[in-house]
């Protein structure tokens, strides 16, 4: 029987995801874009909250990767932070959980390999690290994770800033690492994509150059400011 994982390999997973406050904010509004992400290609979705994971389900039928973005003052964390939340991404349908798996503290001093293990007994699921260095890439294959994404580079302190994706990343994980590793994080162009898959990455997960077109619109307006046009005198 063909497994998530054989339907996701060399394939495309679009990240749906909107913010409060954004137009196209609400369950309904990602199901739609998931939609139309499934009618050019792609093969699984990646979505925020379990309201939108169960919209996209019934919309889609595609595999989702859930995660559930909740502050915590307590922690840094913010992916998928809690056991509870992992659980409640679990019940509404989500065949891929991914939570962070850097090394930051966690809410109510729960530990992530605690997590991990109490979601393991969830028949079927298959769990995903977003780390954003190869010692956690490292860390969480130990502790049991099926996969591991490059979600996180560059949005924790100690990790490189930089406007393109954490190829180096991506390639030492891909070397290192026996659980397939999924690359995600600023790829903005179909050769960026074809790129990582070309340094291992088991698929590729793309959002912003996808589904967020309010910032799409922000960079083409931004690019027209700053131009400098010539000045035309009349004859």
């Amino acid at each position: 029987m063909e497994t998530i994982l054989d339907r996701l390999r060399s394939k495309l997973v679009v990240s749906c995801q909107a913010y409060e406050g954004e137009a196209l904010f609400g369950s309904e509004m990602m199901a739609r874009m998931a939609l139309a992400a499934k009618r050019g290609g792609a093969a699984g979705i990646r979505a925020n909250h379990p309201d939108d994971i169960r919209a996209i389900k019934r919309k889609t039928g595609l595999p989702v990767i859930g995660i559930w973005k909740k502050d915590y003052e307590s922690s840094d964390v913010y992916i998928t932070p809690t056991l509870n939340d992992a659980l409640a991404v679990r019940r509404a349908g989500a065949e891929i959980v991914a939570m962070d798996a850097t090394g930051r503290d966690r809410p109510g001093g729960e530990s992530l390999r605690d997590i991990v293990q109490e979601m393991k007994k969830q028949e079927g699921l298959l769990l995903m690290a977003d780390v954003s260095t190869v010692e956690e890439g490292e860390y969480a294959q130990r502790i049991g994770f099926d996969l591991v994404s490059t979600t996180l580079s560059g949005y924790t302190p100690y990790s490189p800033k930089s406007d393109e994706p954490d190829y180096a990343l991506l390639e030492a994980l891909a070397g290192r690492l026996s659980v397939p590793v999924v690359a995600e994080g600023r790829i903005q162009t179909p050769a960026q994509a074809a790129r990582c898959l070309r340094l291992g990455a088991c698929f590729v997960v793309v959002g912003t150059a996808i589904t967020r077109p309010h910032l799409l619109t922000e960079m083409f307006v931004k690019g027209l400011e700053q131009t400098d046009f010539p000045t035309v005198v009349p004859e």
